[in-house]
């Protein structure tokens, strides 16, 4: 049974300030009836701060308070300049990843998630982590990083960060999938392989949904695959390619046809079959099909071919399923600048187009 993972859930704690954030801000500056009285109450909470001889806890209460205050009149400005006034005065405060952790969740609220980014990633950079009803604040800020940062290379820190910091948290098959497509935004092909090869090692990975990723698996599984493969079977184009089946078929050479076909994921299924189903794998020599049978070929390639892909539509092959369509395809290495871009013949579609 396919089980659907949702990327990087949010924990309930997260919202336990944004949620006045980016909710309840407006309803309840609405519902304050008497401004007067939050101002009274600020300045007691200020001038109760002052005290030098407040305990951690204490100071904890009452800050939290003025930031909710403040929160409450939607003064998401106020609030900015008095947490990082705070920790710029008290660099001492063992709270200090928490109000910056407030801080980032106001600028996020105001759509400036550039300076939010700043503070997630000065939290993990400059402070200690921290346990705030019994979650982590860096675990949070970098849940928060992988959703705005735009910068792979950033990305690339993030996630490793959480596969390595927080593995019992988060879907680490999903992570190394996330990671292996960051590394190949900054074409670190070597990396991307091998957190791809992780991804693949992982118990799940044939059956996780991943937003955004549908074919995770099979392209996964294609690269790494192909990275292990001599890969001797490519042509430099598609007519090289197609030009060289069509002789071989002409003159019955199944020899050569086993030679042509990819060594990598080749398949041979139907048109409603996945090209990852175990049984779309099986290997088989042409032999079989074209001894004793009239094998022809169509003379030119078929109209829904395109720059990476074609169809050659055949038949005579079996008195069973005479139609085969021969399914060329544009090799996407570019760990190796002599392969990529290159054609194999990748697989066989059975039966007529549906």
């Amino acid at each position: 049974m396919r089980q659907r993972i949702k990327f990087l859930i949010y924990i309930p704690f997260i919202f336990l300030f944004s949620f006045l954030i980016f909710s309840c801000s407006r309803k309840n500056s609405q519902s304050v009836e008497n401004q007067a009285e939050i101002s009274r109450t600020q300045a007691e909470l200020t001038a109760l701060l002052q005290n030098t001889e407040l305990d951690s806890v204490s100071r904890y209460a009452i800050i939290n308070q003025i930031a909710t205050n403040l929160i409450a009149v939607n003064d998401q400005q106020g609030l900015i300049l008095f947490l990082t006034g705070w920790v710029e005065e008290h660099p001492d405060d063992i709270y200090n990843a928490y109000w910056l952790l407030m801080t980032a969740y106001a600028y996020m609220s105001s759509g400036a998630e550039p300076v939010a980014e700043y503070y997630f990633d000065r939290i993990l950079q400059g402070y200690q982590d921290l346990l705030v009803k019994g979650n982590s604040v860096h675990f949070i800020c970098l849940q928060n990083l992988i959703q705005i940062s735009k910068t792979p290379r950033n990305r690339i820190r993030y996630f490793n960060d959480l596969i390595n910091r927080f593995p019992a948290n988060v879907s680490i098959t999903e992570l190394y999938l996330r990671l292996a497509l960051e590394y190949e935004k900054e074409s670190e092909w070597n990396e991307a392989l091998k957190a791809y090869s992780i991804f693949l090692a992982q118990p799940d990975a044939s059956t996780i949904q991943i937003s955004g990723e549908p074919n995770a698996y099979k392209k996964a599984r294609q690269l790494v695959g192909f990275s292990n493969s001599p890969k001797d079977w490519t042509f430099e184009s598609l007519d090289a390619l197609e030009s060289a089946v069509k002789r071989a078929i002409q003159n019955y050479d199944w020899r050569s046809l086993d030679k042509y076909k990819a060594k990598v994921n080749f398949f041979s299924m139907s048109w409603k079959q996945d090209e990852m189903d175990p049984n779309a794998q099986e290997e088989f020599s042409m032999r079989n099909f074209m001894r004793g049978n009239r094998v022809r070929f169509a003379k030119e390639l078929d109209s829904d071919s395109n720059s990476n892909e074609a169809y050659l539509r055949t038949w005579g092959w079996s008195q069973y399923v005479s139609v085969w369509y021969l399914y060329f395809r544009k090799v996407n290495f570019p760990l190796d600048p002599d392969i990529h871009g290159n054609w194999e013949w990748a697989g066989i579609y059975m039966g007529e187009k549906l």
